[in-house]
């Protein structure tokens, strides 16, 4: 397998993409950035400096990654979400000095295996998304989730589970606390507010 660049995309010689990847028109991928096998960078997102990205990610089209994010693999990111990095943004400092690159701390949006972000979705750094967890279109997410959380609205709260599949997640009935993915079949078991997959 080899990657993709297609002519319009600037991929910095710093960054590193792995086999199979595709990085699509207008995309640009910055210095240090690291990208995983069989990744999908759609046209115009943006990929900052020394971001880490794991396999068969898919950035669609106008995403917003910025350092330093981490995505594991298997992530979704939906068309114009955002992953911000300024906790608290500025464009001048109390003198009215345009900032620059050293005059503040970036921090970091960590999204976990599986996870996916809906379109126009916004994760507001420092936060993480849990593993196969599910942020809902246009939610504002300003702290973690937990593995398998459905979450929606501004501020994002969790209104449900899913399971790998991405489906909403049902409750038994007369097992409270057992969850079953209609598509799969998979029982997950919710502990203390948390969500557990059963082997």
């Amino acid at each position: 397998m080899t990657v993709t660049v297609k002519s319009t995309a600037q991929v910095d010689p710093d960054a590193e993409l792995g086999e199979g990847t595709t990085v699509w028109e207008l995309a640009q991928i910055r210095e240090g950035a690291r990208l995983g096998r069989g990744c999908n960078v759609g046209r115009g997102a943006y990929v900052g400096p020394g971001v880490r990205i794991g396999d068969r990610v898919k950035l669609q089209n106008y995403a917003l990654v910025y350092e330093p994010a981490e995505l594991a693999d298997g992530v979704f990111v939906g068309p114009a979400a955002v992953l911000t990095n300024d906790h608290y943004p500025r464009a001048v400092d109390p003198e009215g000095v345009l900032k620059r690159g050293g005059d503040w701390e970036p921090v970091a949006v960590r999204v976990g295996e599986g996870a996916a972000l809906g379109a126009r979705s916004v994760c507001v750094a420092p936060v993480r998304v849990g593993r196969w967890a599910l942020v809902a279109a246009g939610a504002v997410v300003t702290r973690d989730v937990p593995d398998f959380a459905l979450v929606a609205g501004v501020p994002a709260r969790r209104i449900g589970w899913v399971g790998r599949a991405g489906v909403r997640l049902e409750e038994l009935p007369g097992e409270p606390g057992v969850w079953r993915c209609p598509r799969t079949g998979a029982l997950h078991d919710e502990r203390d507010g948390l969500l557990v997959e059963r082997r």
